[in-house]
């Protein structure tokens, strides 16, 4: 059944090449014609027999066969390297069980093809899969029955196999001065090792990714995140995804594969972890605004932008100063909530019990979790005094830390700040995510 469905494969290949090609001449005939003589319109038509006759299978075949040797199906190309390399490329059927992700790990590797762009239409028509085979697997396997059914002569047949199985052949290797190479130390000595790109491997790994990033599945799970509606696999995304291009304007002089991919190949991020020191409830903590803390601290950057802004527009006091200002002020304070989050974590439950020296207002903001165990600790926090004594305290400190820059900082500022909007939306926020997280 393969077998005939390769033959009629190769009737339809040939005849669709054909009539784009006719297309064409008869598109370019059209303008030649426009006022052309007797014997120009007779060459014309003569020229376009010529073409007609250069596509009947048999003509075809045998001129593919010939131009199959510019071309080798490889699975690692030299060209990736530099543009200009002369060095061999590499096919490799080699296949491992587990260890490390490689191209021996592929069941069944796309092949690329490098060599001529021109003769790319010859590895198209070995390589296309009907029926789950190709030409490409019977010459590997010695079937030729697909080719016998167009040949007039087995001379003819023969000539077609050996043109097209040049395609396959692995002459000796060969390095060049634009390809990349490596001295290996092996015993008193060295080997010479040219690193060749692993093109098949880098193909399987983009469609991977490609199905993942832009499939339908990828675009139906965006469209229920963005509808905030449920949706039952999970959303799969590549952060911090490198993008490297090969060829320029010209992908295809690289290979057939990077001209399917535009040029593009994508590289995942392969740095060492990140060393995370593991944190701990803090401990004789008596004011989460005390001077030289870690709050302290990292708010230290969007203080001097407040005082850089104030100083630098003098009595210029207007909408887009008061605007930048308010936006740092709100930088404050969500760093303020993100940082206190990290104390509020239940994992952490009743840890200001071994910090004495803590206002009492702060344990009850800072550590809700003990309201699981001490009813007088819960009763307290149900107030509101405490939220109150949280935002004067806020208030206090960014009144000090603003009059290191601006003297005139007082009551008024003071004031505005614990009421300030955000402070009090922030706080609603994060009551609501401890209570949840509390039931």
């Amino acid at each position: 059944m393969s077998q005939d469905a390769l033959t009629a494969f190769i009737a339809d290949y040939i005849f669709k090449r054909r009539q784009s090609k006719l297309a064409l001449f008869d598109k370019n005939a059209a303008l030649r014609l426009a006022g052309a003589s007797a014997s120009q319109q007779a060459v014309i038509a003569q020229q376009r027999c010529e073409l007609e006759q250069r596509y009947t299978p048999q003509n075809w075949l045998t001129d593919a066969a010939s131009r199959a040797d510019q071309i080798a199906l490889v699975t690692h190309a030299a060209k990736f390297t530099h543009g200009d390399s002369k060095s061999s490329s590499v096919y490799c059927e080699a296949q491992t069980e587990g260890g490390y992700l490689s191209s021996a790990a592929l069941k069944a590797p796309v092949l690329d093809v490098v060599g001529n762009a021109a003769a790319l239409d010859v590895a198209k028509f070995l390589q296309t899969e009907i029926a789950g085979d190709s030409l490409l697997a019977c010459l590997k396997r010695g079937d030729v029955s697909a080719l016998s059914a167009y040949a007039e002569t087995p001379q003819q047949l023969n000539e077609w196999v050996t043109g097209f199985s040049r395609a396959l052949a692995v002459g000796k290797p060969s390095s060049h001065r634009l390809a990349k190479q490596v001295y290996f130390p092996v015993g008193a000595g060295y080997h010479l090792l040219g690193p060749l790109f692993a093109s098949s491997l880098a193909h399987a790994v983009y469609q991977k990714i490609a199905a993942l990033r832009s499939g339908e599945d990828a675009k139906d799970i965006r469209q229920a995140l963005r509808e905030k509606k449920w949706h039952p696999r999970p959303l799969v995304a590549f952060p911090q995804l490198a993008e490297m291009r090969f060829g320029g304007t010209k992908p295809q002089n690289i290979s057939a594969l990077n001209s399917a991919r535009g040029g593009r190949t994508w590289l995942l991020p392969s740095r060492p972890p990140e060393w995370i020191t593991a944190r701990k409830p803090p401990q004789n903590l008596h004011s989460f605004f005390a001077a030289g803390g870690r709050y302290d601290l990292e708010a230290t950057p969007a203080l001097c932008r407040i005082a850089g802004l104030i100083t630098g527009a003098g009595e210029n006091k207007n909408c887009r100063i008061r605007r930048m200002r308010d936006g740092y002020i709100d930088e404050l304070i969500d760093a303020l909530f993100a940082m206190a989050a990290e104390l509020q974590q239940t994992a952490w439950q009743g840890w200001s019990l071994g910090c004495p020296k803590l206002k009492q207002h702060q344990q009850l903001w800072l550590d809700p979790g003990r309201i699981k165990n001490e009813d007088a600790f819960a009763q307290a926090r149900e107030k509101d005094d405490w939220q109150h004594a949280v935002a004067e305290d806020f208030a206090r400190w960014l009144n000090h830390r603003l009059r290191q820059f601006l003297p005139d900082v007082g009551l008024v500022e003071k004031c505005e700040w614990q009421t300030w909007p955000r402070f009090r939306q922030q706080l609603r926020v994060m009551e609501k995510i401890i209570r949840e997280a509390l039931k």
